[in-house]
């Protein structure tokens, strides 16, 4: 059973949303609702969600890792169109649709290298790694590779508007979306300190995926707040509490959370991880944590940083791609594996900890009795933060 509308103008024939309950996410935060439960149960949300929001802004498909040498395909995909990163002769990341031109067949269906040339499984035509064909075997008939009028260059691999940043890349599938050195902005100015040219990633030990059954909405909302700390946290909450917290909010941009005490104690006795040069003192102990929108959350601490991909599956389950870096090359030292191998395990027991709520919160967005929520102006900021973004979209879509 679905809410009914709560307006009776609303045309569900030509929207998936009620606009006035969007208005109402809009609102100060005191008197402000959440968005509706069609955000996270409905289908025809989740596409004009898509089309009219995702398309049009800066959407993370991956990251540079995943095609780290000469050749390396990876296909990903904004909630359901298909695209492809592509690691180029020059060691930039070209970023196409994942289509053959001739009939449209999906070219690549999991990670791999495909050396210098990709060869569509269907009917054998050829592209380079610049998305350029090069081949059409058979096209004028058996052995006859050519025909008349059919001019190759104008049929390659269709490029997707893509930037590269401190290894994340972001595609903008409508083309239209504001530079992506606009989009980025705030983000690397807030980060300003940290040089992030320096960050390398350690391989197997830096990297985990879970796939949740939530909407990636709820993935977001959650990361973004410290409000469920002491519930859900424990181990966390014994030495950096939810006093320790303050809010990060950039609207239209990012909104998150951030900690005065930063000090795990990873491995007893073990040697400290390479740390960020010449950071103000006040990284000495701190540490930010940012939902950068649609679906990057990242953390930033004076001896490691990581980026989380959310990769929305379906409707109601989000995969989420955690990365870990480490500063400089003196970060691979053998001794320092026992301290990163801590690490991974610690922020995998942090992020398991969060599965069974948002996965309850998902449910709940199917009820009657639910409809958006309200926010605690003293804890929600963030979260509202992100409501308000998305809600603005919508209604501007």
């Amino acid at each position: 059973m679905q809410p009914r509308p709560s307006s009776a103008h609303w045309d569900s024939s030509r929207l998936p949303f009620d606009p006035a309950a969007l208005e109402r996410v809009l609102e100060p935060i005191e008197t402000a609702r959440g968005l509706p439960n069609e955000a996270y149960a409905s289908e025809a949300f989740r596409e004009w969600e898509r089309d009219r929001v995702i398309a049009k802004t800066w959407f993370c498909i991956g990251f540079g890792r995943d095609v780290a040498n000469f050749g390396d395909a990876f296909p990903s995909d904004v909630l359901g169109l298909p695209v492809l990163m592509l690691r180029r002769y020059d060691g930039t990341i070209g970023v196409f649709h994942n289509v053959c031109s001739h009939r449209g067949a999906q070219l690549v269906t999991q990670a791999c290298s495909v050396k210098r040339r990709l060869r569509c499984p269907y009917h054998s035509w050829v592209y380079d790694l610049d998305g350029t064909l090069i081949g059409t075997p058979h096209i004028g008939g058996p052995r006859v590779n050519e025909t008349p009028g059919f001019d190759k260059s104008e049929h390659g691999l269709k490029p997707v508007r893509s930037a590269v940043f401190w290894d994340m890349v972001f595609v903008n599938m409508s083309g239209d979306a504001e530079p992506f050195e606009t989009f980025i902005k705030p983000l690397k100015d807030r980060w300003a300190d940290f040089d992030m040219s320096r960050i390398r990633h350690p391989g197997e030990v830096g990297s985990l995926k879970l796939t949740v059954n939530c909407n990636w909405k709820l993935a977001v909302e959650n990361y973004c707040e410290s409000y469920h700390l002491p519930s859900i946290h424990p181990g966390l909450n014994s030495y950096s509490k939810l006093e320790d917290h303050y809010h990060i909010e950039e609207p239209g941009h990012f909104s998150g959370q951030g900690t005065h005490v930063y000090a795990p104690l990873l491995v007893e006795g073990g040697p400290n991880l390479p740390q960020f040069p010449d950071l103000p003192s006040k990284w000495d102990r701190a540490a930010e944590y940012a939902s950068l929108f649609p679906n990057v959350l990242l953390g930033i601490h004076r001896d490691h940083y990581y980026a989380i991909r959310l990769e929305p599956v379906s409707l109601g389950v989000t995969r989420e791609h955690l990365e870990i870096y480490y500063i400089d090359d003196a970060s691979a030292d053998p001794v320092f594996e026992p301290v990163k191998a801590a690490n991974l395990k610690a922020w995998k027991t942090v992020f398991a900890e969060d599965v069974d709520v948002v996965q309850r919160m998902q449910l709940g967005r199917h009820s009657p009795g639910y409809d958006g929520g309200v926010f605690s102006p003293a804890m929600d900021g963030p979260t509202h933060c992100f409501h308000r973004w998305l809600a603005k979209k919508l209604l501007a879509g």
